[in-house]
Formats: C-alpha cells, structure tokens, sequence
C-alpha cells in the first residue's frame, strides 16, 4: 500500500485547516480554564456585553473570541440579536466535563505540548530521551482528564465484565495493583465500585501520586493506597487482579515490567492491559484507525522519548497494535492473551500465565 499524495493546492488547504485548528484547540482550552462554555451554556443565548458582565471577563476579548469559535463551528451565531450559544452537541464537545464527549482533556495535553516546546525540537534533534516528569504538569493533568471519561465509561460497566471471573472476585474481595495509574482515576472508580476490594496504585511519577493520595483522600476511601515504584519494582504481594491503562507502551522494558506482573499475581490472577487502539501495521492504521494521527503524533512527542529515557528503551510507541504487545507478554511468561473490548480509543485484552 502507498498512501495517496496530495496536490499543492490539496495540501495548502489541509495544512491551512490543520494550523487553524491548532488555535482552535488553544482557545478552547482557554475557554475551558475561563469558564467561557460553562457560561456561554447557562446563559446562551447571550452577546459579549452580557457574558463579560457574567464571567467578570473584557467584552473586547469575549466579542474575538466568540467570534473565532463560531469559525470555527465550536459556538453558534444568532445573526438577528448578535448573540452566541452552544448547540447540545457544542456543549457536549467543550462544557460537559467527566462525560465521554468531552474534549478538554485531550486539548490540555495538546497545550502542554506547546508550553515545551523548545525541549521537544532539541529532544527530537538530539535523539534523546525524554523523561515523562520533564513535560509540564498541564501533561500530567490533560492525560489524566483525556482518558478518566473513557475509563468511566467502559471500565466497570464493559471492560471488567468481559474478564472470565474478574467482576465476581472483586465483588467478593480481591487484592488489585494499578499499575501506573498517573492520578489514580482507574484506580479509585474500581474503589468505589468494590468495596469489599483493597486497591493499590503504583507510580514512578511522585507528583502524580500526591495527587492520587488527594483524591482517595477526598473521596473517603479507605480501601485504596497510592505508593511511589516504578513497574518492575512492585512488591509481591499475589495480587487476584492488576491492570496497566495507556501506558505499558511508554516504559522502556515493558518485557521487564511484564514480567513483574506474572511474578506478583496468584495463581489463577488476570492482568488486564489497556491499549491505545492500533492495528498492527502502519498500512493498517492509515486505513482503518481514525485516531492513528493522533497517536502516532502523541508518541512522537511523549510516548517514544518517555520509553527512550529509561533502561532497555524498548519504544514500542502507542500505536503498537495486539501483534507486538501479544510478543511482549509472551516473552514475559504469559501463554494466554485475548482481546475482550475495544472501542475507537482503546483495546483490552485479558493476559494470563
């Protein structure tokens, strides 16, 4: 297969939409922090004038703003009265935060990109590794925000129902490890779910784990504990159930990590792993995954150099695909490997020794 190359003016214009899409993204994320589309929501329809009197925020830049959503279809015009408002579907895309329509997670990671950028351009010339606590913490936070309404979801309402057994041990009491759980989402939603469960949740990254402890704090769990450890250093404690979400791609020995994993679990345990959804083949993606651009984009910036700065540097990338990840599993002890769900953003699949 050879991808089909554009024509001059083709190219221009798509280019010319990719660039005004970047400033798209970047004043929707300055709405999102604003509180523009959460005002815009509650009291649309409504000119400049009155939502600056709303938000506290200048009319002039509110008029420019407004104007350039609307060109960029985020924000409806009422031509007659000169007011703006946001469809259901608009709403749904940039004010409903926590559902899984909602955007402003995955614009915060692409911002954060851009708030580094000079280190991205040297870490790419130099061919460096890039540590994941080097990016800006709006990455930590945009990550955690982009994947949390997937994993509401799908997490305990598809995804561990599709495990044979799983659901029936953590309702009736099982030892889990989420394994680079950043902020601990997964973590505290299967928490809630199962009380009669004890959750652990590891993480290299310290800041992220503070925050983890935050949240189960705020959410009054006692059942859940966030330890700073990296993958491959977990203690045994014969887990029934651990999980890794979007990230085994990003360690540089997932081999390695893999097979901690094996060493931790009981006998009959499952580790679930979670995946950026990906065929197996670049010819693949390009044909049949509409999100490949977007992955492929992210683990050029973040996935490849995160993997790239720790040992073995195995850069599998985030778009790997069931193939190679099916490899690594085996390669670190695990005979069974089965894909139980997926969805246009992730794949599941259901590892055991």
């Amino acid at each position: 297969m050879q991808s089909n190359p554009l024509s001059l003016e083709e190219l221009a214009g798509k280019v010319g939409g990719d660039a005004g899409g970047a400033l798209g993204v970047l004043l929707a994320y300055i709405g999102d922090q604003s509180g523009v589309y959460k005002a815009l929501e509650e009291h649309g329809p409504i000119n400049s004038a009155e939502l600056a009197q709303k938000t506290g925020l200048d009319q002039r830049y509110l008029q420019e703003f407004l104007s350039a959503n609307t060109a960029h279809s985020y924000v409806t015009y009422h031509q007659e009265s000169g007011a703006f408002s946001l469809s259901p579907a608009q709403a749904a895309v940039f004010a409903h935060e926590g559902e899984p329509t909602c955007m402003q997670g995955f614009f915060q990671a692409i911002v954060s990109q851009y708030a580094t950028h000079e280190t991205a351009v040297e870490t790419f010339k130099t061919g460096k590794g890039r540590p994941w606590g080097d990016h800006d913490r709006c990455c930590f936070s945009g990550t955690d925000r982009f994947f949390r309404p997937g994993y509401e979801a799908n997490l305990l309402d598809a995804w561990i129902p599709a495990l044979e057994g799983v659901d029936d041990k953590l309702s009736a009491g099982a030892k889990v490890a989420d394994i680079a759980c950043g902020h601990g989402s997964s973590t505290i939603m299967m928490a809630q779910k199962y009380p009669g469960s004890t959750f652990h949740g590891f993480d290299f990254h310290g800041p992220s784990i503070e925050e983890a402890n935050q949240k189960a704090k705020s959410a009054g769990l006692s059942n859940v504990e966030f330890h700073v450890s990296s993958a491959k250093e977990i203690p045994d404690n014969q887990y029934d159930f651990a999980c890794i979400f979007d990230a085994l791609h990003d360690m540089g020995d997932p081999v390695g990590a893999a097979t901690r994993i094996r060493e931790i679990l009981a006998e009959d345990g499952t580790f679930m792993l979670v995946e950026p959804m990906a065929e197996d083949s670049l010819e693949e993606n390009l044909e049949k995954n509409p999100m490949s651009g977007a992955y492929y984009s992210f683990s050029t910036l973040v996935c490849v150099p995160t993997s790239k700065s720790q040992e073995v540097a195995l850069q599998l990338g985030a778009q790997a695909g069931q193939a190679r990840l099916t490899k690594v599993l085996n390669e670190a002890g695990f005979s069974s490997v089965r894909r139980t769900s997926e969805n246009p953003s992730n794949m599941v699949l259901e590892v055991r020794a």
